[in-house]
């Protein structure tokens, strides 16, 4: 008998995770969910994180090591950024496009938005997205450039600061194409063998994905039991979710034009990554098993993979910025619509892929990004907490959407670049059990 794919076992969790998180919601279960389920959602998120940083390190030091040119290193560098920057740029038209087409905000009864202030409005969540957003507007102008370069390495993996640990990756991968082969290769032998090593972990961990998919729908469902302020926002949540479907459309054009891969193919390839982001809400997290299923299934070098997979998990937030457009231009819309000129929204295309580099790969880090893109245009500061008060109660589902769609651009960027430098070839699909009857 065949083996059930993964992407179908996990979205057989995930469909059941749904239908347990309403049954427990319509029996006011809900502590029974937090208790006795959702930890198991943790554990496997805390298992993914546990194997990011070892692997970008692992995974970047080797593949710099690997090209045995300097010059190579600034070529897929310069490519990578451009895809990316462009890949950004055609999700926040597309956004600006729809909101401005559908015009969402108009007409929202005053009743309604006296009510959503009244629920969201001192929110702990609110509140303290407000915060973040202030103390980042507080620092420097270059303090972004300033926070590449780690005192502490250490400290840096331990807050997974993935910016840093790039840095530092690159830096020991090109200071061993410096010492020479004979010097290096002991220590790159240490970092191709711990690279397997953890590529291993992602496939035992994934083992436990479907019932892990359980826990966090389940959980997701149970935080949405008022679904009377969620009605009158689906206008709204259409305009992203028909955004960031748009996108993936413009991902898939890609694969089929550039890589002449079929778009199906891919998708079958990456779904498993594309559902953990899902659950998760964090590209971050969804890391390992992006690098897992484009190095091994999609075929990309891991020289490749393992330099622009983890630049696009912290740079690269293409269903954040399509979002941010949306939400900006939404909330003027009900609140300050003589804020909605053409210039604005100009400033609002520029500033949004900017933050879009600064955007953590973290769950609703994007709605403190959002609080800086307003700012930028003029929107009145007492009208805030209001503003983000009126998409607070649809942020998590429009979050774990948008991630989908960070991580599947990371995948098209990745099989781009791999294939303008001749570094795609046939996957080579590793198992958990590949080697287990030797060691049994």
């Amino acid at each position: 008998m065949k083996k059930l794919a993964l992407h179908w076992k996990i979205i057989i969790g995930m469909v059941l995770g749904i239908i347990f998180g309403f049954i427990m919601n319509s029996y006011s279960e809900q502590q029974f969910v937090t208790d006795w389920i959702a930890p198991f959602g943790k554990i496997f998120i805390n298992l993914l994180k546990l194997i990011a940083v070892p692997l970008i390190l692992a995974s970047l030091i080797k593949g710099i090591s690997d090209l045995k040119d300097i010059s190579k290193i600034k070529s897929m560098g310069l490519r990578t950024v451009l895809i990316y920057v462009g890949t950004t740029l055609v999700a926040i038209v597309i956004g600006l496009s729809i909101v401005n087409i559908v015009k969402p905000g108009d007409g929202m009864p005053q009743e309604t938005i006296e009510n959503i202030k009244l629920k969201y409005e001192n929110d702990a969540g609110v509140t303290d997205k407000l915060m973040k957003a202030s103390a980042q507007q507080d620092a420097g102008p270059l303090q972004a450039l300033v926070d590449i370069f780690p005192s502490n390495i250490f400290q840096s993996m331990a807050n997974a600061s993935m910016l840093q640990i790039i840095f530092f990756a690159l830096f020991v991968g090109i200071c061993l194409l410096l010492i020479g082969e004979k010097k290096a290769k002991p220590m790159i032998d240490i970092f191709d063998s711990l690279n397997e090593v953890v590529m291993k972990m992602v496939d035992l961990i994934m083992l436990f994905a479907p019932y892990a998919v359980f826990a966090l729908m389940a959980n997701v469902i149970i935080a949405f039991d008022d679904t009377t302020i969620l009605v009158k926002l689906l206008q709204y949540a259409f305009c992203v979710v028909g955004g960031l479907i748009l996108m993936i459309g413009f991902y898939l054009i890609l694969i089929k034009a550039y890589t002449k891969k079929s778009p199906l193919w891919f998708l079958s390839r990456i779904s498993p990554a594309q559902l953990l982001a899902f659950s998760t809400s964090s590209s971050a997290a969804t890391l390992p098993v992006t690098m897992e299923r484009v190095e091994e299934h999609l075929g990309v070098d891991k020289e490749v993979s393992g330099f622009v997979l983890p630049v696009g998990a912290t740079v690269n937030m293409d269903g954040t910025s399509l979002y941010q457009g949306i939400a900006a231009v939404f909330i003027m819309q009900v609140i300050w619509p003589e804020g909605l000129t053409f210039a604005n929204q100009m400033v609002i295309i520029f500033t949004a892929l900017l933050a879009s580099i600064g955007s953590a790969a973290v769950p609703s880090a994007g709605m403190v990004m959002l609080v800086i893109v307003l700012e930028s245009i003029g929107f009145p500061a007492e009208l805030l907490p209001i503003g983000l008060a009126l998409i607070f109660a649809v942020d998590r589902p429009l979050d774990m959407c948008r991630t989908v769609v960070n991580v599947t651009g990371d995948a098209t960027v990745s099989m781009m670049v791999a294939k303008s430098l001749d570094k795609l070839h046939d996957p080579k699909p590793k198992e958990w059990d590949d080697n287990y009857e030797a060691v049994k």
